[in-house]
C-alpha cells in the first residue's frame, strides 16, 4: 500500500475550523430513529388482577387394580386329517325270508346253487357274462340307459323263458359283486314262485295299484345268498295300464335305488300273447328272446321283436337245441356227462 503521511494536506486542513460534516447533520436529523423501531404510544397496561382460586378436593388415591392370574394359551391342537365319511349300509329288503328246497330245482333241471358244475351252469356263466358287461357299462353312463334290468321274453308260451329267467338269476347270484332280484311280471299267469318252490303274497302288482305299499315290503328273501324275488301279485285286469303309469318309473327305481350292484330280472308274458311286456320294454336296458329250436317260428320271432323295440338292445337266445353243429358239450370238462 503506498504511504500517504508524505503528501501534503492542503492549507486549512491542518486542525478542525468547526463543526464536522457528520455532526452537522446529526443536528438537523434524528439518527436514533434509524436505529430502533418505530412503536406508536400504547396506553400503559392494567395491573394484573389476582383472582382467588377455589379449594378444590383431593381426590383419593385409586385401589389398585386387582391382579389377574396369568393364563397360559391353550397349546394349539395337533393336525388331524378330517374323518371319513361315515360308510352307509345298503338296506337290504324287508319282506319274507324262505328257504329254497335244493332237490324242487333238481327236479326241473334248475341249477343247484354249490352243487357240481354242469353244462347248464356253464351255458348261463356264458349268457350272463354278456349281460353283466353292459350292465357295468351302464353303470358308467356308457350305453343304453338301465343297463341293470333285464327283460327275459318270448314269442309264445312253452318256449322256456321261465326257465331261462331262473336260472339265469341263479347263475347271476353266484357273482362276487352282484346280487340279483327276480320279478316275476307275467300277471296273467305267473310261475316263478311255483319254480322255485315258494308261497304267494303281496308283488308287482300290488306296490303299483297301492301307492302306500312300499314295493321293498314285497321282496322275498331266500336262502341262496344274492337272489331274492319279486311275485307279480294280485292279478288285475288294467296291468298293462299300472305298467305303463308315471308311478312305475319311481317303484322300479326303489329296487335298486340302495344297492347300485343289484341287477333286476324281469319274467315277462309272452310278448304276441300279452301286452304287458311291450311296456316293459320301455323301462329295461337289455332284452333276452327265448327262442325255443324247432319251435318258434321265424314269423313270429320277427314280431316279437318289433314290438319290444323300446328297448335298444334285444339279444336271442337259443333254447332247446339237440345236437351242436360245432360240436361243443360244455361241462363236460369238469366231469359232467349228458
Amino acid at each position: 500500500m503506498t504511504d500517504q503521511s508524505k503528501i501534503p494536506l492542503p492549507t486549512g486542513f491542518d486542525r478542525p475550523s468547526g463543526p464536522s460534516l457528520i455532526e452537522r447533520a446529526s443536528g438537523s436529523f434524528d439518527f436514533r430513529t434509524l436505529t430502533r423501531p418505530v412503536v406508536a404510544d400504547l396506553p400503559p397496561a392494567p395491573e394484573p388482577r389476582i383472582v382467588p382460586q377455589q379449594p378444590q378436593a383431593t381426590p383419593a388415591p385409586l385401589a389398585p387394580a386387582p391382579v389377574q392370574p396369568t393364563v397360559a394359551a391353550p397349546a394349539p391342537a395337533p393336525f388331524a386329517p378330517p374323518p371319513p365319511e361315515p360308510i352307509v349300509a345298503v338296506s337290504r329288503f324287508s319282506g319274507p325270508f324262505h328257504a329254497i328246497n335244493r332237490e324242487h330245482l333238481r327236479e326241473q333241471c334248475i341249477i343247484e346253487p354249490e352243487s357240481a358244475v354242469t353244462g347248464t351252469l356253464e351255458e348261463f356263466r356264458i349268457v350272463k357274462r354278456q349281460l353283466l358287461r353292459v350292465a357295468a357299462a351302464s353303470r358308467a353312463g356308457q350305453g343304453s340307459v338301465h343297463g341293470e334290468r333285464i327283460l327275459i321274453a318270448s314269442a309264445h308260451p312253452g318256449e322256456g323263458k321261465t326257465f331261462c329267467a331262473v336260472n339265469l338269476a341263479i347263475s347271476i347270484a353266484a357273482e362276487k359283486d352282484n346280487e340279483v332280484l327276480l320279478v316275476d311280471a307275467d300277471f296273467a299267469k305267473p310261475s316263478v314262485l311255483s319254480t322255485l318252490g315258494l308261497p304267494g303274497g303281496k308283488g308287482l302288482m300290488d306296490a303299483l295299484a297301492d301307492p302306500s305299499l312300499p314295493v321293498e315290503d314285497c321282496v322275498i328273501g331266500t336262502d341262496i345268498a344274492g337272489l331274492y324275488v319279486l311275485p307279480a301279485g294280485n292279478a288285475t285286469g288294467s296291468d298293462t295300464e299300472y305298467l305303463a303309469s308315471a308311478r312305475t318309473n319311481a317303484v322300479l327305481d326303489r329296487l335298486t335305488a340302495h344297492s347300485p350292484n343289484r341287477i333286476v330280472i324281469f319274467d315277462s308274458p309272452p310278448v304276441l300273447a300279452a301286452s304287458p311286456a311291450t311296456v316293459l320294454a320301455h323301462h329295461v336296458g337289455q332284452t333276452v328272446v327265448v327262442v325255443r329250436a324247432d319251435v318258434t317260428g321265424e314269423a313270429a320271432l320277427r314280431d316279437a321283436v318289433g314290438l319290444l323295440g323300446a328297448c335298444d338292445d334285444i339279444k336271442l337266445l337259443l333254447n332247446g337245441t339237440r345236437f351242436s353243429t360245432t360240436g361243443r358239450r360244455f361241462g363236460s370238462y369238469y366231469g359232467y356227462k349228458e
